[in-house]
C-alpha cells in the first residue's frame, strides 16, 4: 500500500518555493551571461553540487560501487543531463529565459512518448494523446506565429534558441525514460543525481573550453548567481524535491511543478524586461494544459471517478 500522503500546507508551500527556485535558475543564467558564460556557470555549479551530494551520501553511509554495473546506465543519464544543459546554455544565447523555461518543461511529453514505447504499463490513454496534441499544437503556434525579433527591424535567432530549448526538453525526457527503464530506478535518488552532476561538470567544462564559452568576470552579481546555482539549485532544491517524492504523492506534486514555466514568464518580463509576443503566449496557453493532461492523467482519472461515485 502506498504510504505517501496527499498534499498539505507544508508540501504545497515547499513545492511552490522549489518552482520559484527552478524558474530563477534560468533568470540567473540569463542575467549574468555577460559576466560568466552560462555553459561555464552550469559546469561549475554541477561540480560544486556533485561534491556536496558526495558528502551527503557519505554522511548517510551510501556509496557508489562499480561492481554492480549501475555505472553504465549512470553514464547514459549523465551524458543526457550534460546534453540537456549544453542545449540550455546555448539556447540562452539566442532566446529569452521565459521561452527557455516553457520549452524545457515539455520534457514530460517526450518522456511519456518514450515510456509508451518502452513499457507496456505506461501506454498512453486517449486523454493523454489529447494532451500531447495540445502541447505540440502550442509548440507549432509559438514557433510559427512570428514575432521573432529583438527590436523593430532587427532580426534575431530567437527561433534557433527556442528550438535548442525544445531539444533540451527532449533530452530531459530521454533521461526520465532511461532512469525508469534501467537499474537506476531502484537506486537511491542521490546516486542518480551524482551521476548526472559529475557528467555535467566534466563534459560541460570541456565543452566550455572547446567552444570558447569561458567568460568569467567575478563581479558580485556573478558570484552570487554561482553560489545560488551551486548551493540552492544543484544541491538543496534537488534534495528537497526527493524528500517530497518520498513523503507525498508524486502526481499531485507534478501538477504543482508546472507553475515553474508560469513563474519563468512573469519573472523574465519583470526582472529582465523580456518581451512576450502574442504567438508565444498563445502557444504557452496550449502547451501547459497539454503537459498537465499528459503528466496528471492518473490523478485526473481518480478525481473523475470520485466525482461520478459521489453523484450516483
Amino acid at each position: 500500500m502506498d504510504s505517501r500522503k496527499p498534499l498539505d500546507a507544508l508540501s504545497v508551500s515547499l513545492m511552490l518555493l522549489l518552482c520559484l527556485i527552478w524558474s530563477m535558475q534560468q533568470i540567473a543564467l540569463k542575467a549574468t551571461a555577460a559576466d560568466i558564460a552560462p555553459m561555464l556557470q552550469i559546469a561549475l555549479r554541477s561540480g560544486v553540487g556533485a561534491l556536496l551530494v558526495s558528502v551527503f551520501m557519505a554522511i548517510r553511509g551510501q556509496h557508489v560501487s562499480l561492481a554492480d554495473g549501475n555505472w553504465r546506465p549512470g553514464l547514459v543519464v549523465g551524458g543526457l543531463f550534460a546534453l540537456e544543459y549544453l542545449l540550455v546554455s546555448e539556447s540562452l544565447r539566442y532566446t529569452s529565459a521565459a521561452h527557455l523555461v516553457v520549452f524545457l518543461y515539455t520534457a514530460p511529453v517526450f518522456a511519456a512518448l518514450g515510456l509508451h514505447w518502452k513499457l507496456p504499463s505506461e501506454r498512453l490513454a486517449a486523454l493523454q494523446w489529447v494532451g500531447i496534441a495540445l502541447a505540440f499544437g502550442g509548440i507549432a503556434v509559438a514557433f510559427l506565429g512570428g514575432g521573432h525579433r529583438v527590436t523593430a527591424g532587427e532580426p534575431s535567432n530567437v527561433l534557433l534558441g527556442d528550438f535548442l530549448a525544445l531539444m533540451a526538453g527532449a533530452a530531459w525526457g530521454a533521461t526520465t525514460v532511461v532512469v525508469r527503464t534501467t537499474s537506476l530506478s531502484s537506486l537511491p535518488a542521490a546516486q542518480t543525481l551524482l551521476y548526472q552532476l559529475l557528467a555535467a561538470f566534466v563534459l560541460l567544462l570541456t565543452a566550455s573550453f572547446i567552444l570558447g564559452q569561458t567568460t568569467f568576470h567575478p563581479t558580485p552579481l556573478a558570484l552570487w548567481a554561482l553560489a545560488f546555482q551551486s548551493l540552492i539549485v544543484s544541491f538543496a532544491s534537488f534534495l528537497a524535491w526527493f524528500w517530497l517524492l518520498r513523503h507525498y504523492q508524486a502526481s499531485r506534486l507534478g501538477v504543482l511543478s508546472f507553475t515553474t514555466p508560469l513563474f519563468g514568464i512573469v519573472l523574465g518580463a519583470w526582472l529582465l524586461n523580456e518581451p512576450i509576443n502574442p504567438s508565444f503566449m498563445t502557444g504557452s496557453l496550449l502547451i501547459l494544459p497539454g503537459i498537465v493532461l499528459v503528466s496528471s492523467y492518473g490523478m485526473l482519472k481518480q478525481w473523475a471517478g470520485a466525482l461520478i461515485a459521489r453523484h450516483q
